[in-house]
């Protein structure tokens, strides 16, 4: 398909054109980007054009961090994923954890701050390899750092944090049978609502880190299981089929760091093997839907290990 033949083809679903990007997922598909409704308003610092996975995973980053805007918060993606986040008493020290998690699957990543960017950041990021650097303000001086490493694109948002998720209305996915337009998740998690469903009750912190760890699987690719504590994730497993598998790789990850951790889930348990798998990983605490067949059976499995269990009543499944 030639590019004059790609912009015809979506002209009839009505988007403006704001440029024609070098290509899409992969070199021989043709991309572009196209506006419908309001959107981020950002300035590119340094670096090249940005492409299509740029943009991407940049809207990812940016959705994770826009949950804790009023704090200092750091989100790491890669393939359109987080794969570290974690809040800070400042920028650099929500940094450090966030890189922590994950430091293999930082290269080449993009990394999305909720506040100005500081020199020291800077220089950690310039001493590797980093697609995409997206804050609200950078130092001046951290700019200069950032703009010396030839793999970085330094972005400005412009647009405030706080009103950034309000931006976003639909998600629209055109299929061969059929378009399907469905409203953005927007769900959120009130404390005084979701249910302490085991004998044993969280304590406040416990509680702290669940609602953490829960914002962090409502941005994960399902089926997904994000081991948090002392607002940093430790392991992020995502986009896997089995629920078994998905937190026995995420505590396997997680090794020793489980220990009293906290695990969200993004989708309902369906089994006491996932009870059990998080028992040998010796976490404190489980967030969840809820709303399985074996909920009974899920809810006495975590009992007889004396793990708390929050359910939610809130799906926040992400293909």
């Amino acid at each position: 398909m030639t590019e004059f033949d790609f912009q015809e083809r979506f002209q009839k679903y009505e988007f403006d054109q704001i440029k024609c990007l070098n290509f899409g997922e992969n070199p021989h598909q043709n991309a572009g980007l196209y506006k419908k409704g309001n959107q981020a308003d950002y300035q590119l610092l340094t670096g090249g054009e940005l492409t299509y996975l740029n943009i991407i995973n940049m809207s990812v980053a940016v959705n994770v961090v826009s949950e804790f805007f009023d704090v200092s918060a750091v989100a790491i993606t890669k393939n359109a994923s987080p794969c570290g986040v974690a809040l800070g008493k400042n920028i650099y020290d929500a940094y450090n954890k966030a890189f922590d998690c994950d430091p293999v699957s930082a290269f080449f990543g993009t990394i999305a701050f909720s506040k100005e960017v500081d020199i020291e950041t800077a220089k950690h990021i310039s001493s590797m390899a980093v697609e995409l650097v997206i804050a609200p303000s950078y130092e001046q001086a951290a700019v200069k750092i950032l703009s010396e490493n030839h793999y970085t694109k330094v972005i400005k948002l412009l647009t405030p944090l706080k009103d950034y998720k309000s931006l976003a209305c639909e998600d629209i996915k055109i299929t061969p049978f059929g378009t399907l337009i469905q409203e953005v998740n927007k769900s959120e998690l009130d404390k005084d609502l979701f249910k302490v469903v085991t004998k044993t009750k969280p304590t406040a912190e416990q509680i702290e880190d669940a609602v953490f760890a829960w914002k962090i699987a409502k941005h994960s690719k399902s089926c997904s299981a994000v081991v948090a504590k002392d607002f940093k994730t430790v392991a992020i497993a995502q986009g896997e089929i089995n629920p078994i598998s998905v937190i026995e790789h995420a505590l396997d990850y997680a090794c020793d760091a489980s220990k009293d951790a906290v695990v969200a889930f993004d989708e309902p348990i369906p089994t006491v093997e996932c009870i059990n798998a998080a028992a040998q990983g010796r976490v404190s605490l489980i967030i969840q839907p809820g709303g399985a067949m074996k909920d009974s059976e899920v809810i006495a499995a975590a009992d007889k290990y004396n793990i708390v269990m929050i359910m939610t009543g809130i799906r926040n499944s992400r293909i």
